[in-house]
């Protein structure tokens, strides 16, 4: 059995997480997966078709290019004449006015021939109609054989270049050929301007229903495709004919409609797939690792990973943005490997990949180049402590992914040559450079889930830390004693096979807690012992502080949980013995109340939390020792430990006999080298 699934009874919360997660899964899963299709087709023009040959599902018709629609468009332009009302009433108010002024006291000095020479030049530039500038020049560009005019039943064609706009009027009424008779000067003191307006009104409705008309002509299909009959074969260098078929077939199934028992079929089928994966994920996490369904982080951690490749291949093949093999799958399993393990890591990116792999034409290769460059991440990537890292793993699973793909298709029968297309290894290439950008991710993963990352306890473990250099300056036996610590403890977890950099990490901040009162700890004094002038009670409750305090100064610098986790488990719910049997010793018939002398715990969680713990008291305790040989050494080591063992002390956490076994040994032989006998110097 699995020391992270021990058998017990799920609380209502965890039924509550598992329940949630299943349906949450299977509902985005169902939502997001195309609904009108579940073919994709990727290929590129001029390239060969990479895939199966293909058969018409079905008889559809072939559509003409956009830019032959377009042109054709262009063409039948010429036959679009947009409606314009011509208003009459206006050349009879105008015609009025102009009467009327001519009555009038400015007028005097102007020929009286001149009043029906200008009525006949405004009953020709109304009958011909005006146009405003406006209006004109929003029409001229795109109707190039101009307008219908129409009064009442009537209707004529006119060029816009042959209507008036208010300016062409106007200099029609002061332009004349005949100067001696109608003076220039005279025209221009008229104010002729007033007289113009624009007579024609743009009628939207008439137009509307001609443009339609002219629309109308329009074939936007050029031939028809029978069911059953073949569009591309494999191998088969994609020309502009069958690219036009290949787009006309992609548009039919987008338009087809279903029927509602083809609908439900659909759906049915979606949500069972669905179902099929969530349950085997829910599966492997019942069989190996319970306790992840018993966090609410890591179940949400786990599920937007695992959710998150699906819905972006699903969009990728609805909307035909690219190709599938540009996404960085293998980012998922780095992210897992990285915060949880890597059996976890591998069975949630093959769900992942399975989710994917439904809405694709050829599924098979595309599963197993993801399935394999997913491997490749998770065997290169052990850690992540450091950048060069991650492109190692980048590169590897680069060529591991085109190396695979590259296989597929040589079993297929494709040889290499013009059928072999290169894009794909293009598409795994841009996949591969992508994946590097987890580094980035881990940040925001730290933040909202509440994980920390290896590269976060690297940083941590840098003694110019804020925290660890005041720890230095002000309590520098306790320093001194972590460095000690974090070092036997990093040991022992390489040993046993835990995690090394999150044991040292804690172990450099578990004592945080005495800078508050530095003095009264023994690696900290010069000779004095304020000890000596407390009580028992007292001195244990100043010991048992550090606890508290160094929790926090742990809020207070902003240190994460796991870190935290140390602090608060390496003393457990053990007794600080000195004063306890020091109490004990002074007042031999007087019972003892033990709360005072114990630490609030809570005990280890972890194997990691477990380690610190003897790690911490065998090397405060190899301090005190009157002699150092191996078998004192061997003894206290031993002493030590099965002390925490018979208290129960690691009765909460998922750690062996046989590790506690190789624990004590690794922390005998490194002590014995710590405090090796040195030969003695002549005089």
């Amino acid at each position: 059995m699995s020391r992270y699934n021990h058998k017990h009874n799920l609380s209502f919360r965890a039924y509550l997480y598992r329940v949630l997660f299943s349906v949450a899964a299977i509902a985005i899963l169902v939502v997001f997966m195309p609904h009108e299709t579940t073919s994709a087709f990727h290929y590129q023009k001029g390239e060969p078709w990479e895939d199966e040959a293909l058969i018409a599902p079905d008889s559809f018709p072939i559509l003409k290019s956009a830019e032959q629609i377009q042109r054709e468009q262009d063409s039948l332009r010429q036959f679009y004449e947009p409606y314009f009302r011509l208003d009459a009433d206006i050349m009879d108010e105008q015609l009025a006015a102009l009467k009327q002024d001519f009555g009038l006291p400015a007028a005097q000095g102007t020929p009286h021939y001149f009043l029906p020479h200008l009525g006949e030049k405004l009953r020709h530039i109304y009958s011909v109609g005006i146009l405003s500038g406006e209006t004109l020049s929003r029409f001229q560009g795109e109707v190039p054989r101009g307008a219908r005019i129409y009064y009442g039943n009537e209707s004529s064609a006119r060029l816009f270049s042959r209507l008036f706009t208010e300016k062409t009027a106007y200099e029609y009424l002061v332009h004349e050929d005949d100067s001696l008779r109608y003076n220039h000067n005279l025209l221009h003191g008229l104010d002729l301007m007033k007289y113009v307006r624009p007579n024609l009104v743009y009628d939207a409705e008439k137009s509307a229903q001609q443009r339609q008309e002219v629309d109308g002509r329009l074939v936007r299909t050029k031939g028809v495709v029978l069911q059953g009959q073949k569009i591309v074969d494999k191998g088969q260098i994609v020309d502009e004919s069958v690219l036009s078929v290949l787009l006309s077939l992609e548009w039919h199934q987008r338009e087809h409609k279903l029927s509602t028992k083809e609908r439900l079929v659909r759906l049915g089928g979606r949500t069972l797939y669905s179902a099929i994966l969530v349950v085997l994920l829910l599966m492997y996490f019942q069989q190996f690792r319970s306790d992840y369904l018993d966090s609410l982080r890591t179940v949400l951690l786990i599920m937007s990973l695992s959710l998150f490749f699906p819905i972006v291949t699903y969009s990728l093949v609805a909307h035909a943005w690219a190709s599938v093999y540009i996404v960085p799958y293998c980012v998922l399993p780095i992210m897992l490997r990285i915060f949880l393990d890597s059996r976890t890591a591998f069975v949630t990116h093959v769900i992942s990949v399975l989710a994917s792999a439904i809405v694709l034409t050829g599924p098979f290769t595309f599963i197993v180049t993801q399935i394999v460059a997913g491997l490749v991440a998770i065997y290169s990537l052990r850690e992540l402590s450091r950048r060069y890292e991650l492109f190692r793993a980048a590169v590897l699973v680069t060529l591991g992914a085109c190396l695979t793909y590259l296989c597929m298709e040589f079993v297929r029968g494709t040889e290499a040559g013009p059928e072999l297309s290169r894009w794909p290894f293009i598409f795994l290439g841009e996949a591969g450079v992508l994946s590097m950008l987890a580094y980035l991710l881990l940040i925001p993963i730290e933040r909202i889930f509440g994980f920390t990352s290896i590269v976060t306890l690297v940083e941590l473990q840098n003694v110019n830390n804020p925290l660890l250099r005041r720890l230095s300056e002000e309590a520098n036996g306790t320093f001194n004693h972590s460095l000690q610590v974090a070092n036997l403890a990093a040991e022992v977890a390489n040993r046993i096979g835990a995690k090394a950099q999150l044991v040292r990490t804690g172990a450099l901040y578990h004592d945080i807690g005495k800078l508050e009162n530095a003095v009264f700890f023994t690696e900290n004094q010069n000779g004095q012992n304020p000890h000596d002038r407390l009580s028992y009670e007292r001195s244990a409750q100043i010991i048992i502080g550090h606890v508290e305090q160094g929790l926090r100064l742990a809020d207070k610098y902003k240190l994460p949980k796991v870190v935290k986790d140390f602090i608060a488990t390496h003393h457990g719910r053990s007794l600080t013995r000195y004063f306890y049997v020091s109490r004990k010793n002074a007042t031999p018939d007087v019972p003892i109340d033990e709360r005072p002398f114990r630490y609030p715990g809570p005990k280890p969680q972890t194997l990691e939390q477990a380690i610190l713990m003897m790690a911490d008291a065998v090397e405060a305790a190899s301090r005190s020792l009157p002699e150092y040989t191996e078998e004192s050494i061997n003894a206290m080591v031993e002493k030590i430990v099965s002390q925490q063992m018979s208290e129960g002390s690691f009765s909460e956490c998922a750690i062996t006999f046989r590790e506690i076994a190789e624990a004590k040994e690794v922390l005998c032989a490194r002590l014995r080298t710590v405090y090796h006998t040195r030969i003695q110097y002549p005089e």
